[in-house]
């Protein structure tokens, strides 16, 4: 790359800022000065846009004094401070002011750079309830009549603007005022059918109780709605207080999500800053096909708008990383309250989908085999809860575990104790004397006693579980649950055929190898096993009962053989060990580590991300353990991955994901879709031939550097 690496604009990002000065009521100098000292803060942070208060210079609570010429003229004279300290920032504000236009006044957002007024947007709906009167002093937008005004001696587009960066066409911002984003069809509605990713808007909005909580549903639901990042402002000390009282919100929310918000009521000037993703929010309305159908039914509204070009200079070449908090695991919450949310869920989500599977079928037997690993583990919670909920037995759930030449004592064990945890029809074959005789049938050395331990090797044992359980399924009336997750579907880690790959339905296939890790865990500390502890309070009862017993009793050892496959190293083990009953293979060593790979699946699948962009966000997520951030209560390993490694490990995924592993997705079986984080079902999210390249990926890929600070 040209640019550094670690500079958040040379990824689409945008550093944005929102400000609430300290006012004083009809003191425009005043509010310039404190307004030019905020512009001044954001433009060293690195900002490119920062918006102010509604009315902010000469006080929003002027009242009648908006009609006076004295305080007019001040307020053009503050314009003229600003927009003279603009051109040593290369920033954009957006600053409010009364602006006269052909002896009527308008409520407006002026919008100032490089020393220039480059446009001028006016309040398209004027509140006159309550404790507003604006309609006493102020026109609303629709009766201006003309699209040019007179300002400071220059002539200035007015009306419906969008502005947009000169070095960042992505970044496209609209700005409207206050009630215009509490009507029905806001106007940032239709700019954003116009191409407006960031939503500005500059409020008073003095606080009554409860309307700081609405305040965040309405900035929510619109930047959601619109696909667009959104910036509120509003009025805080200083205001009159005659009959209001002003608690100074700032708010920045991009598709849904908060990014900042300031402290309420704070006595001095202060300001919100967030990086907002322009590419995100783009490529949300590229998937999105009914955006653009939007935009078609509302042609009239949108050709309404002319492009401003703002020339903010985009500060490129410095390093400039990340500020925003990126997730090390998208598909896992941190939080716990909410991480628990996810998890009873996705839980739910996949046991309905089974039970309509059965019931459509007309089948109440489910067969499934059991390795004492992580993913079939899960699968059995999901049966045995399943068969609770249809008043079925357990017992209908028939289980198998088939050790094979590789497998160890330690997971027998557990999928022995598994198997009698949960109650299940429990059985077991040694699929060694099928596998040999199918390897003699081969002429396969290892038949005559050699140790060639090849993939027709591991296969082979792969594909007689999988023969076992499907003749089994014929012969016992039953369907076959497949458990095989979505991150080896990804990484194309299965058995193609005859083989993991294949099931009559897998309730696993779009839940990621790092949610499933959570999801058990989950089920062991709620009790879900036993259909206890649906509650904090019954889980502290049990919690203290299992530890006056000495965690005994069958919840206790519910918890413990979960507990104990989490602990477990994730391994096919179809190559036998050669020490101390160890695996031989070690699933991560081969295709990395899962926590990086369900990253770089999730920007890569759920976003489209360029492979550069996926590394940087990794190196912002992953680079420095002692960062916040993680799933609390040591639900993970406090790992750290410097440039190089996240490299590497992005390698494989991009190969395996693009070149060698569609063929596989393209005939899984039927799954249910979890998470808004996407499947790989050629039914569902992800349409691709399964004879791709995968080298335009590893070419941009190849313009990481080894050095972040490169």
């Amino acid at each position: 790359m040209t640019n550094r690496f670690l500079n958040l604009y040379n990824h689409d990002f945008a550093r944005v800022a929102v400000g609430v000065p300290q006012c004083r009521v009809a003191d425009p100098a005043f509010n310039a000065a404190q307004t030019i000292a905020l512009a001044r803060q954001a433009d060293a942070e690195g900002a490119v846009l920062v918006a102010f208060p509604e009315l902010g210079i000469p006080a929003y609570s002027c009242e009648d004094l908006f009609q006076q010429r004295a305080l007019q003229d001040a307020c053009d004279a503050a314009l003229a401070e600003i927009v003279a300290a603009s051109r040593e920032l290369g920033i954009a504000m957006i600053v409010g002011m009364p602006v006269r236009v052909q002896q009527r006044l308008f409520n407006c957002a002026v919008v100032v750079a490089r020393g220039r007024i480059h446009g001028v947007v006016p309040k398209t709906y004027l509140p006159n309830y309550s404790e507003f009167y604006e309609a006493r002093q102020f026109n609303a937008a629709d009766d201006a009549g003309v699209d040019t005004v007179t300002l400071l001696g220059n002539d200035v587009p007015f009306g419906a603007l969008i502005f947009e960066a000169v070095d960042q066409p992505l970044l496209r911002f609209h700005c409207e005022i206050c009630e215009d984003v509490w009507v029905p069809v806001p106007p940032s509605s239709f700019a954003a059918l116009a191409g407006a990713t960031v939503l500005v808007n500059l409020s008073a909005s003095n606080v009554v109780v409860g309307k700081s909580a609405y305040r965040h549903q309405l900035v929510a639901q619109q930047s959601a709605r619109c696909l667009a990042a959104y910036l509120y402002t509003s009025a805080g000390q200083g205001e009159s207080t005659t009959d209001l009282a002003w608690d100074g919100q700032a708010l920045i929310y991009e598709n849904g999500d908060m990014l900042a918000e300031s402290a309420r009521f704070a006595s001095e000037s202060h300001l919100i800053f967030a990086d907002i993703d322009l590419e995100r929010l783009a490529r949300e309305r590229m998937h999105q096909t009914t955006f653009g159908v939007s935009v078609r039914r509302h042609a009239d509204e949108v050709a309404r708008f002319r492009t401003i070009k703002v020339d903010v200079t985009l500060p490129r070449d410095a390093e400039l990383p990340l500020a925003r908090a990126i997730a090390r695991f998208p598909y896992v919450p941190s939080d716990a309250a909410r991480r628990d949310e996810r998890c009873h869920e996705v839980y739910n989500i996949q046991v309905q989908a089974l039970m309509q599977r059965l019931a459509s079928s007309k089948i109440q037997k489910v067969v499934i085999g059991v390795s004492g690993g992580l993913d079939s583990t899960h699968a059995l919670l999901v049966c045995a809860k399943v068969m609770d909920r249809l008043g079925l037995p357990r017992a209908n759930i028939l289980a198998y575990t088939m050790p094979g030449f590789a497998t160890s004592e330690r997971t027998l064990r557990q999928a022995r104790e598994l198997m009698e945890a949960v109650g299940c029809t429990a059985r077991e074959i040694d699929i060694r004397p099928s596998c040999m005789q199918m390897l003699k049938d081969l002429d396969h050395p290892f038949a005559k006693g050699e140790e060639v331990y090849d993939v027709t090797f591991e296969n082979v044992q792969a594909g007689e579980r999988t023969n076992h359980l499907f003749r089994l399924a014929n012969h016992l009336g039953a369907i076959v649950i497949g458990t095989g997750d979505l991150s080896e579907l990804a990484l194309g880690w299965c058995t193609y055929g005859v083989g993991d790959h294949m099931s009559h339905y897998n309730v696993n296939a779009s839940v990621p190898k790092t949610l499933i890790m959570h999801l058990v865990r989950w089920v062991a500390e709620t009790g879900q096993l036993g259909g206890a502890a649906s509650s904090k309070v019954q889980k502290d009862a049990k919690d203290a009962k299992d530890a006056k017993d000495g965690r005994g009793g069958k919840d206790g050892q519910r918890r413990n053989v979960l507990i104990d496959i989490l602990e477990t190293e994730i391994s096919p083990e179809l190559v036998p060990g050669k020490a101390n009953g160890a695996p031989e293979q070690r699933t991560e060593h081969f295709i990395g580590p899962y926590e990086l790979q369900d990253f770089n699946l999730y920007y890569t699948l759920r976003f489209g991300y360029a492979p550069s962009k996926v590394a940087f966000l990794s190196w912002s997520a992953w680079h420095d353990a002692s960062q916040e951030r993680w799933p609390d209560e040591g639900h993970a390993s406090r790992n750290a991955y410097d440039l190089v490694a996240i490299k590497r490990n992005l390698r494989i995924f991009l190969d395996r994901f693009f070149r060698t592993s569609q063929f596989k997705r393209s005939c899984i079986p039927n799954a249910p879709k979890v998470g808004t984080g996407g499947s790989l079902s050629p039914r569902g999210d992800w349409r691709a031939p399964s004879d791709s390249e995968s080298v335009v990926w590893l070419a941009d890929l190849d313009t990481v550097p080894d050095d972040p600070q490169a």
